[in-house]
């Protein structure tokens, strides 16, 4: 049994619980929290929660630390901190500094012999798998990707600083145009404007007017990064209608690759990989739990220092012998 931790218990704690109790090659030895262990109830029964740093002192009990923390603040000091502890593995999703957050938490691995997967989920990771393989095969031709119809948790974080503010949800939506035009096999210049749309339903504050609610509309569909290069529709509702219609976390996308193959590059090829997720952290955790298992297994074959999804043979991800691999799924 492959003897898993868990670093953070939100949301996609969660949900690498559940991926763990799914898995039959792997059991929870512990959670751990800045919060006091007391006031976190976890879904595995006999399985303890420690404070963060108590794992310090269980190096022998666990195989695979997975870090469910966010990329903004933690991540980037985490990693290469309990790198030097645990083989590990984590979210790291800001796509423009992965190549340095892999440097440094290569540097705490190959020191301690262990072995990190960074930035695993479905983008960064499938996806981007999915990008390098569709690239390859069909060289003369571009690539899109599409995030949606889902919750983008940043973008509805950034709603909620904007002050007169109570909640608020953001949906990133594909423009159905721009999909079917690359299906039919063109390849479009696109700018972001024309391939999503973001829609904000938001929950004032009570003492809010509506001279109040034009200044949050304005600081919305203006923000810079964020907003400002989208179509952006607004929404007031109710606390209630929060709690009843939007209290999930959907989301998914797709990655297209749309080109000329053949010896003329006379031929259309297009290639679609879809995404449609009810929650967003449990498949991410779904997806960090198969890198746990590919990540004890490159351990144990002397493979240290830092990888991504995109260094890993596809068949370590799972729990099935190269045997039934090639009888079933090949």
């Amino acid at each position: 049994m492959i003897r898993i931790g868990i670093m953070g218990y939100g949301n996609l704690g969660r949900g690498v619980e559940a991926a763990v109790t799914k898995s039959p090659d792997m059991e929870l030895v512990g959670v751990f929290t800045r919060r006091d262990p007391e006031t976190v109830k976890i879904h595995t029964d006999g399985v303890k929660v420690y404070k963060l740093d108590d794992c310090k002192t269980m190096t022998d009990d666990i195989d695979v630390m997975i870090l469910c923390n966010g990329s903004a603040t933690d991540l980037p000091w985490m990693s290469p901190e309990y790198a030097h502890y645990f083989n590990t593995v984590e979210s790291f999703d800001t796509h423009s500094d992965i190549p340095d957050h892999v440097d440094n938490v290569n540097a705490a691995d190959i020191a301690n012999d262990k072995t990190s997967i960074v930035s695993c989920g479905w983008d960064p990771g499938l996806f981007s798998v999915n990008r390098v393989m569709a690239n390859a095969i069909v060289p003369n031709g571009k690539a899109y990707t599409f995030w949606g119809k889902g919750v983008s948790q940043g973008h509805s974080d950034a709603v909620r600083r904007i002050p007169g503010v109570k909640d608020a949800r953001q949906y990133t939506i594909p423009i159905e145009d721009a999909l079917e035009e690359i299906r039919d096999g063109k390849t479009p210049d696109l700018t972001a404007r024309q391939m999503h749309k973001r829609e904000v339903f938001v929950v004032p504050d009570d003492d809010v007017t509506e001279e109040d609610k034009q200044d949050i509309v304005d600081d919305i569909v203006t923000m810079p990064s964020y907003f400002d290069e989208y179509d952006t529709t607004v929404h007031f509702i109710t606390e209630e209608e929060m709690q009843r219609d939007h209290s999930g976390l959907p989301h998914g996308g797709f990655v297209l690759r749309s080109g000329k193959v053949g010896y003329e590059d006379d031929q259309s090829a297009v290639i679609e990989y879809r995404l449609k997720l009810d929650s967003n952290p449990a498949f991410t955790g779904s997806v960090l739990v198969a890198c746990a298992r590919a990540c004890y297994r490159l351990n144990k074959d002397g493979k240290y220092g830092c990888l991504t999804m995109l260094d890993v043979p596809p068949a370590y991800y799972s729990p099935m012998s190269r045997d039934d691999l090639l009888e079933h799924l090949m």
